[in-house]
């Protein structure tokens, strides 16, 4: 057992969910919260928005390939990580779930609550566009100065990008989590020491990619979504030094009536740099669902 800073109690657990081992930490005690990374990130990434809701039972998984758990040689469509997510949940018997995720957590999340409705009660998308309604894919369009989401397409290739980025995680890695952050001094040399270490486990770097190799079907079952849009309670925040508004744009093509915004001061690593914010947004969603969040951070 370890413990967070205001003295939160963080439990790491192993589970079999249909075949494929999944690590996940809790801390807290009360409502259900699920909490989702993204890339290239583990359940670490929400240690200090944990911090600060030691009133939910708070539930923070590596998702399928990342961490501790297993790195299987496939499922990472958005549906498969879904499922996981709902195995995980059964296991652990929780309904009336708020699921809020980050980067290619809000993507799994969201397919999560849109198959899974019984299980999830509200969900928040932080600094992610959804991929499969058009505007992810207009930002992949090669532009200036490398300023376009490049990583994108390179990282969705198969075999090349694990040649070339095996033996440079670190600087590879160093270079997103200085270029996409409002404050680069957020993410600490400790911070980036762990990330690096997920990434080096062995088949971590292969799964992580895979994720991106699994872009096009992912998009489509995002896409899917727009014929049936979320009627849970939906938020939406991008940070204003990196997604900004099209976090919310791109969430309300399947969730129309999602409420959001941009979070002040704020790069891609929202959880990270601006973990009150991002908490918040987590007391709001839980606590009064059917109500917008509106914050004064």
């Amino acid at each position: 057992m370890a413990l967070l800073a205001g003295g939160v109690d963080l439990e790491h657990h192993t589970t079999d969910v249909d075949g494929t081992r999944i690590h996940y930490v809790t801390s807290g005690s009360g409502p259900a919260v699920l909490l989702l990374h993204g890339w290239p990130q583990t359940w670490y990434a929400w240690r200090r928005v944990a911090a600060s809701l030691a009133d939910y039972t708070v539930v923070m998984p590596d998702l399928r390939g990342f961490g501790n758990s297993a790195k299987p040689g496939s499922g990472y469509d958005a549906a498969t990580m879904a499922a996981d997510l709902r195995g995980l949940l059964s296991t652990l018997q929780l309904e009336d779930v708020t699921v809020v995720g980050h980067d290619w957590g809000a993507v799994f999340g969201c397919v999560l609550a849109a198959s899974y409705p019984e299980v999830v009660s509200a969900l928040g998308i932080v600094e992610m566009v959804l991929p499969g309604v058009g505007m992810l894919e207009e930002a992949m369009r090669p532009r200036a100065d490398g300023q376009f989401l490049w990583h994108m397409g390179f990282q969705s290739v198969p075999d090349i990008p694990e040649l070339l980025l095996r033996g440079n995680e670190r600087p590879y890695l160093e270079w997103f989590f200085e270029r996409y952050a409002y404050d680069p001094s957020t993410i600490t040399a400790a911070d980036l020491d762990e990330y690096v270490a997920a990434l080096k486990r062995v088949g971590a770097l292969r799964a992580g990619l895979a994720v991106y190799q699994a872009y096009f079907e992912t998009a489509a079952q995002v896409a899917s979504l727009a014929d049936s849009p979320l009627a849970i309670p939906v938020t939406a925040y991008g940070g204003d030094a990196s997604l900004g508004e099209s976090t919310l744009t791109s969430v309300r093509v399947v969730a129309p009536g999602a409420q959001g915004g941009v979070i002040p001061r704020c790069g891609h690593w929202a959880p990270e740099e601006r973990p009150e914010f991002v908490a918040e947004i987590v007391r709001e969603l839980a606590a009064r669902p059917d109500r917008p969040f509106e914050s004064r951070l």
